[in-house]
C-alpha cells in the first residue's frame, strides 16, 4: 500500500467546522500511500476542525479553491463536518470545483454530511451511496439510490456515513484513486 498512490495528486476540499478525524485519518493514509495531498478551501490561511461539537485543531491551507483546477489533480477527498458541508455547498467556487471532477470522471470520496456538496454540484442523482443518515432525504430527493452500509462505491464515487466507517471508507478511496478515471463518473 505503500506506493499505490505514488505519482497520484489529491485534493482535500474543506473549510472551517469539518470533522477532523475525516480528514486526518484519510490525508495520512493517502499520503502514506504515496499521492501528493493539497489542503483545497475558500478559506484563507488556516481552517479548523471539530471533534464533534468541539473545536479542535487548525490547519494549513495550501490552495484557495478560486486557484484550484481539478485537472491539475487526480482525484478529491470531501471530508464531512455539518458546518463545513453547509459553508461549502453554499460558495460557488467549491461546487464548481466538486462538479469539475465528475465531469472529467475522476474519483470522488466524500464521508458523513458531505454528500451535501454532491447535491449542490447537481452530481447525485442517479448514483447509489450513503451518508449521515440525516441527508438521507436530502439526497432521495436529488435522486439518488441511498443505502445505509459502511462504504459505498459506485464508478468512483466513494461515500460512507461517519467516523467509524473510515478504515472501509479509507481502503475503498485508495483502490478507486489507484484505478484512475472511472466512465461511468459523470456530472
Amino acid at each position: 500500500m505503500a506506493e499505490q498512490l505514488t505519482g497520484r495528486k489529491v485534493a482535500f476540499l474543506m473549510t472551517d467546522g469539518f470533522e477532523q478525524v475525516e480528514f486526518t485519518k484519510p490525508w495520512d493514509a493517502l499520503k502514506g500511500a504515496g499521492a501528493n495531498v493539497i489542503l483545497v478551501s475558500p478559506a484563507e490561511g488556516r481552517v479548523f476542525g471539530m471533534n464533534a461539537a468541539d473545536k479542535a485543531d487548525t490547519f494549513d491551507v495550501d490552495l484557495h479553491v478560486s486557484e484550484a483546477d481539478a485537472s491539475e489533480f487526480d482525484a478529491l477527498v470531501l471530508p464531512g463536518g455539518v458546518v463545513n458541508a453547509d459553508h461549502l455547498r453554499m460558495d460557488e467556487a467549491s461546487v464548481d470545483f466538486v462538479r469539475a471532477f465528475f465531469e472529467q470522471q475522476k474519483p470522488v470520496a466524500a464521508i458523513c454530511h458531505a454528500p451535501w456538496v454532491l447535491i449542490e454540484a447537481g452530481v447525485a442523482r442517479g448514483r447509489n451511496l450513503t451518508s449521515y443518515p440525516s441527508l438521507m432525504t436530502d439526497l432521495v430527493n436529488a435522486g439518488a439510490d441511498w443505502s445505509d452500509e459502511e462504504v459505498v462505491v459506485d464508478q468512483g464515487l466513494v461515500t460512507s456515513r461517519n467516523p467509524d466507517d473510515l478504515p472501509a471508507f479509507i481502503d475503498k478511496a485508495i483502490e478507486e484513486i489507484a484505478e484512475g478515471v472511472h466512465a461511468g463518473q459523470r456530472a
